[in-house]
């Protein structure tokens, strides 16, 4: 398949939440660093071209939840995907099938790191959403009918936009439907030295019916580092089957 290299990338407590009270913690905030610095310092491991993420993530880091500023009678824009930055160098990838996130910017922020934001939608989009992208400059491809197709997705993500390694980091059913569809290749994991015992916080993966089975998988350690404020860098690859998944 024509895809890029994909590596999930996630920080977790060490009862293995992706959020919570114990980002706060100075463990935590040293384990947030180690973080950042691996895929996104000077001297990044990881060297990507892009970050994908689900439509509440997203939301949840960017968006904020504002609704898009949709013009319902704005003219039909052409059939296909908008690529309006072929070789932006970092991308901000979004899955967001139906089309609601409300951007207001063809580019964000994330630390020190400047993206161009490319839209993954499905034929579920609206026009009046597809527009609203356009007048921003926002990149979008279609890939799908009414959920995801992700193979197709990731062939256009390289051949239109060149990425060749693609960090995951989404949230739990994200992550676990692009493992569970055999599209993760690489699981990266900072655990922190710190936990908040909350029990209403999303895991690293998480299942949800047809769209991420609950399908156990084994993964093979690669590398295990401790680093800064007693945080565990883990580094697996997917076993056989997991790699081969459908």
């Amino acid at each position: 398949m024509n895809r890029p290299y994909i590596f999930c990338h996630m920080m977790t407590s060490l009862d293995g939440k992706i959020m919570g009270d114990y980002m706060e913690t100075p463990e935590g905030e040293q384990a947030g660093s180690v973080f950042y610095d691996i895929a996104f310092g000077k001297n990044a491991y990881y060297k990507h071209q892009g970050w994908l993420s689900g439509r509440v993530t997203t939301d949840d880091n960017f968006t904020f939840y504002e609704k898009p500023e949709l013009d319902e009678n704005a003219q039909k824009v052409p059939d296909g995907d908008f690529v309006a930055q072929p070789d932006a160098g970092m991308y901000y990838v979004s899955v967001d099938p139906s089309g609601n996130l409300g951007w207001k910017s063809c580019t964000l922020t994330y630390g020190d790191t400047t993206a161009h934001v490319l839209e993954i939608l499905t034929e579920k989009a609206s026009n009046a959403y597809k527009a609203f992208l356009r007048r921003l400059g926002i990149s979008y491809i279609i890939a799908g009918e009414t959920g995801l197709d992700y193979g197709l997705a990731m062939e256009k993500l390289k051949v239109l936009f060149h990425i060749e390694t693609l960090m995951l980091g989404g949230g739990g059913v994200l992550n676990w439907s692009f493992i569970q569809a055999g599209m993760c290749d690489e699981i990266s994991i900072v655990i922190a030295a710190a936990a908040d015992g909350s029990t209403d916080t999303p895991a690293l993966f998480s299942a949800k019916g047809n769209f991420a089975p609950s399908k156990a998988l084994g993964f093979r350690l690669e590398n295990a580092e401790v680093k800064d404020g007693g945080s565990v860098w883990l580094r697996y690859k997917m076993n056989q089957e997991g790699a081969n998944a459908k």
